[in-house]
């Protein structure tokens, strides 16, 4: 049975058509680091039921992940020749920087026609409006993880260079946060991810059950 390996995958509105952008790990992260913030629940005398849930409670998902170029040199991969590990480390950075340039040069056309059309009226707009977006990432780790995030942090580490100063070994430090899918959004393919994770998620812990149904019944007395 061949590794599953983790991903980040880059995505427009959908996954049917072109990926824009995809990072599998080379090697899966040895460990993940996860935090469950869970926003403080109402106090004082006015509080409400403390079982009363407020804003909801979200997961930021913390890993190294490791790159080299070694076993591509050995190989004699082309791309690992010319430019080491420096397409995975673009790639990886492509997906927190905006892409707005296509998008940009499609709202510049729309302003030209606009202002073409205004007739008489010369005087420019006092403020374009941003078209500027980030990219939407999903995190794919195993079977029953896969989630819509944001990165918040990216910290990249060179280690060693080839003779024309290529990277050919890295690590990454990366900080995701799982995005709370709201149900206006129409970034259906967020929602269905996870919809889907929480479902896994939901069935392994009905799951546990079998592990502990002979405990259950030693600690209640009868």
């Amino acid at each position: 049975m061949s590794l599953l390996r983790g991903a980040l995958i880059e995505y427009g509105t959908s996954l049917i058509g072109p990926i824009p952008n995809v990072v599998i790990f080379q090697f899966n992260p040895e460990s993940l680091s996860r935090t469950l913030q869970i926003p403080p629940r109402p106090t004082g005398a006015s509080q409400r039921e403390t079982t009363q849930a407020g804003e909801k409670t979200f997961e930021k998902i913390s890993f190294k992940a490791h790159f080299s170029a070694a076993n591509m040199l050995d190989e004699g991969k082309v791309l690992a020749t010319l430019f080491g590990i420096g397409p995975q480390l673009a790639a990886l950075e492509k997906m927190v920087l905006p892409s707005a340039k296509i998008a940009g040069l499609v709202g510049a056309a729309i302003d030209a026609i606009g202002g073409a059309l205004g007739g008489g009226d010369s005087a420019p707009p006092a403020q374009p409006i941003p078209r500027e977006k980030y990219p939407r990432i999903l995190f794919i780790w195993g079977l029953t993880r896969v989630l819509p995030v944001t990165i918040d942090s990216m910290s990249i580490s060179e280690l060693e260079y080839d003779t024309i100063l290529n990277p050919t070994r890295a690590e990454v430090d990366i900080t995701l946060s799982v995005i709370a899918v709201d149900d206006c959004s129409d970034d259906m393919l967020a929602q269905g991810a996870l919809e889907y994770s929480t479902i896994a998620k939901e069935a392994q812990a009905i799951a546990n059950l079998a592990n502990t149904a002979e405990q259950i019944v030693d600690l209640i007395p009868l």
